[in-house]
């Protein structure tokens, strides 16, 4: 595992250096003695292939001990393999390390590492100096020792806040090759720098400019900084930039505010009031404050300040003085503010209704300048003049009984009408509001703004034709409360329904249905919430309406769909239903078939016969996986399906992959996704596979962008997010385990086999493992011959597990394994969930490939507990992990870890290689379930399919059936077997294999 570290150098240069965890913990000498690089970092070959930009060597202050360099929080390895601690103390002490100097992009997902504190520090102040070139947050300026001219950040207000908030949080290691301690100059000169890199890179071409030295200043601002002039020239230029850039920029350790307070209403709560006989109302309030920049709590009005109020003046000696200038800056972007200056001593302006929409609509500027403005929590979130759409379809959610293939095509009954948010405008509020000549009225004891051409526009559209009929596509999206439609002269601001179509855009259609009965031929006893959940499905599946299932891990997805297709097909046929999935979970999905709805006939598409005669054979449920679906798109899409299913629908979250493409194309009546995270990192994600079970729903992706995305996760637009739930809503059902009304219908245990695929690089090393293996079985007799069935049992376990465990090569970790594919997908839920999970090993070895892979792959802290782990550092470890705020995976070993333990801080146990006695598993489950456990366990149990792991545990379980018959402890009963017997139960099946 490596860990990444950001670092700024003393000439404001940033870069990048890492720590491996696979490097040995030697003795170093420090710089002055020797040109020797910490001992644990990546040398500047592989730096180099790992950022791909330019390497250098730096000289950094680490804490070290007297021989070597000490490892950073964030670099997990197995305490046991680093020996003993180094001698000494702990002190700051200088190395050589190669450091990578900061490129183009910025190197935020690396396979097989984490970032350390300081990177992430490094890509905030990215981050940060990208906002501000975006927002014109800029100036143009010359370097204070050389001609050469330069960008740098224009802070104020809240800017300067941010700025402050990155200089009080910078950790120690960014500013390691600093011997000062200045981080506020540090910090300064990296943000410039980011500024200018960033504003060069955004400038297409220099601009035409004179021969005099502002000419070949300007023309060095967008090209080689450096220019030639003579140096009183350039300290003149210095001069007038510096008065220029204190006009724009002045400093204080205080700040104006604005607050604006709108009348007290004694009107009764139903008028439309504003103006009176077109004349102003009086009664807004702009009062003036003064506000601390570091404590923005301190916060003074300006009549207190001339009555000598004392409390600012430990920042300022005459704050008073400051109001002034401020209010005379702010007049030149709220020019009312004059009358205010006109006063000997400025408290507050008084407003009409006109006054004070313009100060609402200037106050973005006022902000931007850096002065505060308080607002009215109404213009946070105003309510607006808009339209209101009332569709209507005939029946109920419970009484769509009738198959058909609605869709998204159907046609239904629309009617428009002018609203103030959902309520509808009566006839005599319209009147009242065409009277109006201000744009502020207040409406049923609310102010709202009111456009009057949009409400003349608003009025005539409602004349030219205010219903008719409108695709249920059109319904939905403009359920989104559409803002930006050119078709309509107001917002879209209430979309409600008739009949089922407003069960539908209630968003509670799971708890308005009808409940169906559970179909013939399913053998599960559904659940009531899974019973809900399939009335839901078929509910949408009737109207051909597409479905995303989105329960939490664990809560039977795979269930309710089997319980679908068993509905379905009970009182007709069907065309065949085609399930994607990946190919870790083919084998359980066919099992589960096999086990609940034994009726399916069910057809793998995988492996080298695949041709199109095959699919058409009589099949109810097709499952292939996305590797084959992407390579036989154009053979799937001769197929006429009655649905397509997507599990672990996130495998489609990028919509231009080709996998993505693939599967969208595919033709179906009827499209369902499952997925236990249906948003992981971006919008977009969600967008995608809501773009596969209803195509066109939200629009296209660059409209996804605007409307909802970039609101949403760049400015927390609460208003967008309402509208997103609402458009995706009927089509999402989505139930966590923390939900009272979910949990009490689950046992204490959940048990789910995890049957995994092999990679093609375990598949080749486990035949070569059992050819080798078995010819020395086959001649050898007595102990010899045990001893080499269990060796070859353990060899071809390692192998299951991941090739580096077998080879013991220290060789890459991802990507090569299916069971730690799978862990990954299942903790990807956990973690997403809040939740925490123990993984138990009977290998020590593999523990300590996965801790540091599973360590840089969800940026955490990875727990390990094995059989050379020292009591203090077991019992450290249980207490931190428990702690609600601790780590939120343990690795264990089973011998290690398997009993004495109370970790009931975790509601996820994993079993990643098995053990062949089922008591030895069950005390390792009881760690998280038992006596203070308050969550529902899930237990996850890992076997390879086509595997010994399987056969063996396959033999367990029927024996358990029989007479829960303990196998004895370990593996020892294999050894009886003849060499046929071990050779049918090691062989490796064709399905064994994944992609």
């Amino acid at each position: 595992m490596l860990v990444l570290h950001g670092v700024c150098a003393t000439d404001g240069r940033l870069g990048w250096w890492a720590e491996d965890s696979r490097l040995p913990a030697r003795t170093g000498k420090r710089l002055g003695r020797a040109a020797v690089a910490h001992p644990f970092a990546v040398g500047e070959d592989g730096l180099g292939d790992l950022l791909g930009g330019k390497v250098g060597v730096l000289g950094l202050r680490l804490p070290s001990f007297a021989s070597a360099p000490s490892a950073s929080p964030e670099l997990v390895r197995d305490p046991a393999a680093v020996g003993p601690r180094p001698r000494g103390a702990l002190r700051l002490r200088e190395w050589l390390v190669p450091v990578g100097w900061l490129g183009e992009e910025v190197p935020e997902d690396l396979p097989e590492a984490r970032l350390g504190a300081s990177a992430r520090y490094l890509v905030d102040l990215v981050r940060f100096a990208e906002d501000l070139v975006s927002r014109g947050r800029v100036l143009a300026s010359v370097a204070d020792e050389v001609a050469e001219a330069r960008w740098r950040a224009a802070l104020s207000g809240v800017d300067s806040l941010r700025f402050a908030a990155l200089r009080d949080g910078m950790p120690p290691a960014f500013r390691a090759a600093d011997v000062r301690d200045q981080p506020e100059e540090l910090l300064r000169l990296a943000l410039d720098g980011l500024v200018d890199r960033e504003v060069r890179a955004r400038v297409a071409r220099a601009p035409r400019a004179d021969r005099s030295v502002v000419g070949a200043w300007v023309r060095a601002l967008v090209g080689d900084p450096r220019f030639d002039a003579a140096a009183e020239e350039v300290d003149g230029l210095r001069r007038a930039l510096a008065g220029w850039h204190a006009s724009l920029l002045r400093q204080s350790p205080v700040r104006t505010c604005f607050r604006l307070s709108s009348p007290e209403q004694d009107e009764p709560g139903g008028d439309v009031s504003g103006a009176s006989g077109g004349g102003p109302r009086e009664g807004w309030r702009l009062e003036f404050l003064l506000q601390a920049v570091d404590e923005p709590s301190v916060l003074v009005p300006a009549r207190d300040l001339w009555g000598r109020d004392e409390v600012l003046r430990r920042w300022v000696p005459r704050p008073e003085e400051v109001l002034l200038a401020d209010l005379g800056r702010a007049s030149r972007l709220y020019p009312a503010l004059d009358r205010a200056l006109a006063q000997r001593r400025p408290a507050e302006l008084e407003l009409d209704v006109e006054g004070a929409y313009e100060f609402l609509t200037r106050s973005s500027l006022l902000t931007q300048a850096g002065f505060g403005v308080l607002l009215p929590s109404w213009w946070r979130a105003p309510r607006q003049l808009g339209l209101k759409l009332t569709a209507s379809a005939p029946g109920t959610a419970g009484a769509v009984a009738k198959e058909s293939e609605l869709g998204l095509k159907v046609l239904v009954d629309y009617r428009w009408d002018l609203a103030v948010g959902e309520e509808e405008l009566t006839e005599p509020e319209l009147a009242a509001l065409a009277r109006t000549k201000v744009p502020l009225v207040r409406v049923r004891g609310q102010w709202v703004h009111v456009n009057q051409k949009q409400l003349a526009a608003g009025l005539a559209f409602l004349k030219r034709g205010g219903g008719g009929r409108m695709a249920v596509a059109d319904v939905l999206l403009h359920s989104g409360l559409r803002p930006d439609d050119a078709a309509l002269p107001l917002p879209v601001t209430a979309v409600s329904g008739v009949g089922w179509l407003g069960d539908l855009l209630s968003g509670q259609v799971e708890h308005q249905l009808e409940p169906v009965e559970p179909p013939r031929g399913l053998t599960a006893v559904l659940r009531p919430y899974q019973l809900r959940g399939l009335s839901w499905l078929a509910f949408l599946d009737r109207l051909g309406l597409g479905a995303c299932l989105a329960d939490d891990m664990g809560l039977g997805k795979t269930v309710q769909l089997l319980a679908l297709e068993a509905l379905c097909r009970q009182d007709r046929t069907r065309p065949p239903t085609l399930l994607v999935c990946p190919m870790s979970v083919v084998g359980n999905w066919q099992r589960e078939a096999a086990r609940f709805t034994p009726g399916l006939r069910v057809h793998v598409h995988h492996g080298a016969a695949r041709d199109a005669e095959a699919l058409r054979s009589g099949h109810d449920l097709v499952i292939t996986t996305y590797a084959v679906a992407t390579r036989d798109a154009a053979l799937l899409r001769e197929v006429t399906w009655d649905r397509v299913v997507l599990d672990e629908a996130q495998n489609v979250k990028n919509s231009a992959t080709r996998q993505s493409q693939a599967v969208r194309s595919l033709p179906a009546r009827h499209r369902v996704a499952l997925t236990g995270t249906p948003v992981e990192n971006r919008l977009a994600e969600l967008w995608s596979v809501m773009d596969f079970i209803n195509p066109g729903v939200l629009g296209s992706v660059n409209t996804f962008r605007a409307r909802f995305a970039v609101p949403i996760e760049r400015h927390h637009d609460e208003d967008a997010a309402v509208r997103l739930r609402r458009v995706t809503g009927p089509f999402v059902l989505r139930r966590i385990k923390t939900d009272p009304r979910i949990i009490s219908d689950l046992p204490d245990k959940i048990e789910v086999k995890q049957l995994c695929t092999l990679t093609v690089e375990q598949a080749s090393l486990y035949q070569a493992v059992l050819d080798d293996m078995l010819q020395r079985i086959a001649e050898s007799e007595g102990m010899a011959r045990r001893g080499l069935v269990l060796a070859t049992m353990s060899k071809l376990k390692q192998v299951c597990n991941h090739p580096a465990q077998l080879l013991g090569d220290g060789s890459r970790v991802a990507g090569r394994s299916g069971k730690l594919a799978r862990l990954e997908e299942i903790l990807d839920e956990a973690l997403a969930d809040g939740d925490k999970a123990l993984c138990f090993t009977q290998f020590t070895e593999f523990g300590s490939l996965v801790v540091p892979h599973l360590a840089a792959r969800f940026d955490t802290d990875v727990l390990f507990l094995h059989g050379g782990t020292p009591k203090k550092a077991r019992d450290a470890m249980v207490e931190r992990f428990q702690r609600s705020d601790g780590p939120k995976l343990f690795v264990l070993s089973l011998k290690a870890g398997g009993t004495g333990l109370n970790l009931t801080a975790a509601n996820h146990v994993v079993h990643l290689d098995r053990w062949w006695n089922p008591a030895v598993e069950d005390q390792a489950t009881d760690r998280a379930f038992r006596i203070g456990q308050r969550k529902h366990v899930q237990v996850h149990k890992f076997a390879c399919v086509g595997t010994v792991e399987e056969r063996v545990d396959r033999m367990i379980e029927e024996k358990r059936g029989l007479a829960q018959l303990v196998v004895g402890a370990g593996e020892d009963w294999l050894t009886e077997l003849s060499t046929a017997e071990l050779r049918d139960l090691l062989a490796l099946s064709g399905e064994a294999v994944g992609e």
